[in-house]
């Protein structure tokens, strides 16, 4: 690990454009790995580790009785803190020594656990609840895609231990379940309870018949059971968006949108359809603004713009905009920078985390999943985002969750849920026919595409 890490690693192409991302200055001797000349997309330059091969530690401590699990520890840690130490990665005059090298003691931070990538369990983290009774009845249930990474039989064992788990913790919690659902979703959540619990029964069933093809496609039915009850605990928005943007397209919860792409000069397959799920618990002005485009008809027909390996970036439409021109007001709307950290009640605007000296907060959206929706914006221009989006294809391979060179940076605002790998096969010039709202537009406030023009 420590030398993966250590290695000199660049995490993109070097683009020119006009399309908005990331644009951080780079650290001298960092070199482009790549080049593509698309007029329509904005400067973008790699991050880079450090160029050694070599351990951070000096030559007498390499020679002490540190354990290798020590070294590792180290490793990572030093790596964060030069990877997330400069002042807003923009690397002015570079970081000093001690903003670069973090404290040891925070070690113990960053190997807690592994990152959670699966954007179904993240959602699901995300939700604005406190029920300890139904995360346990999540926790083995989503454990059993770990236990069928075992080859043979062994693996069902585990997901029989894994069910067995989720059961009895479910009939154990069902009370205290039930008395977390919101006054008014109490009977549609009773229902989904219901059928969690006669899942499980199946589950253990197929388990019993060493069925091991059919297991995840039910766990997959069984965590959409556990999604639903854990919604139906929220009652109503659990906060209010300032003033200055109250009266913007809001989504006051959570919406799902189909994304259908043609895929050009594809062998394999020529469209596919991506099924979306926008964030409005924790972004609700960027889902909004994202909800209200789609309601607008303003991504069909777009193309893609941008397709390096690193990320599928659109949104840019015809003409000297660089974002959606409100023709309401004949003006470019644009969108705030809106991230909510985890322990906080709303979400903060207008700066990232590192500008408010939260360097150590991790967000409730994070960058984790293939297929991490976010808002593209201008460098030094916080509030920037309007209508182009982009979609991340890998996860941070430097730094561990929570502590990348996106999270607290840039808006996250949902995840791909379905055939989000295939979006590795979208290519430049790839069309978007159409984005469809196919649940939750009722949650949309203050909808703009209904006003004429």
């Amino acid at each position: 690990m420590a030398a993966m890490i250590s290695s000199h690693r660049c995490l993109s192409s070097h683009l020119t454009a006009t399309t908005k991302f990331i644009a951080h200055k780079v650290p001298p001797k960092c070199g482009k790995l790549s080049s593509l000349s698309n007029s329509s997309t904005r400067l973008f330059t790699p991050l880079c580790s450090s160029q050694k091969t070599s351990s951070f530690l000096p030559a007498d401590e390499q020679r002490d009785g540190f354990s290798a699990i020590k070294k590792c520890a180290i490793s990572v840690a030093l790596a964060v803190g030069f990877v997330t130490g400069a002042h807003a990665l923009g690397w002015p005059e570079m970081a000093s020594a001690k903003a670069v090298f973090p404290a040891l003691p925070d070690v113990s931070v960053l190997i807690s656990g592994p990152p959670i990538k699966d954007p179904g369990a993240l959602l699901r983290y995300a939700l604005p609840i406190d029920n300890k009774a139904i995360r346990e009845v999540q926790k083995p249930l989503e454990d059993i895609t770990e236990s069928l990474k075992i080859a043979g039989v062994k693996a069902l064992d585990l997901v029989e231990r894994n069910v067995r788990q989720a059961s009895r913790n479910l009939k154990q919690g069902r009370t205290l379940i039930v008395q977390g659902l919101a006054k008014s979703k109490v009977d549609v959540g009773v229902e989904l309870l219901n059928k969690l619990e006669a899942g499980i029964e199946e589950l253990q069933q197929i388990v019993q018949d060493r069925n091991r093809d059919a297991v995840a496609p039910k766990q997959k039915e069984l965590l959409s059971y556990v999604g639903g009850v854990e919604e139906d605990m929220v009652d109503g928005f659990p906060y209010e968006v300032p003033d200055e943007y109250k009266d913007m397209p809001l989504l006051k919860g959570r919406a799902s949108v189909n994304m259908k792409v043609k895929l050009k000069n594809n062998p394999n397959m020529n469209e596919c359809i991506f099924r979306i799920i926008l964030d409005g618990y924790n972004a609700p002005v960027t889902a909004g603004n994202m909800l209200d485009l789609v309601e607008r008809h303003f991504y069909d027909g777009m193309e893609i713009q941008r397709a390096d390996g690193f990320v599928v970036q659109t949104g840019d439409p015809d003409g000297p905009a660089e974002g959606f021109v409100d023709p309401s007001t004949g003006k470019t709307r644009t969108v705030p920078l809106e991230i909510m950290a985890k322990g906080e009640k709303a979400p903060f605007y207008g700066e990232t985390l590192e500008e408010l000296g939260l360097y150590k907060a991790q967000t409730k959206l994070p960058f984790n999943a293939f297929g991490t929706m976010a808002m593209a914006r201008e460098e030094f221009e916080n509030n920037s985002a309007s209508s182009q989006v982009f979609w991340l294809l890998k996860e941070s391979e430097l730094t561990p969750s929570n502590a990348n060179i996106l999270d607290g940076r840039y808006a996250v605002f949902g995840y791909v849920i379905e055939n989000e790998d295939i979006l590795a096969d979208v290519k430049v010039g790839d069309v978007i026919e159409s984005m469809q709202v196919v649940a939750g537009l009722e949650n949309l406030v203050n909808p703009s595409y209904k006003i004429a023009g």
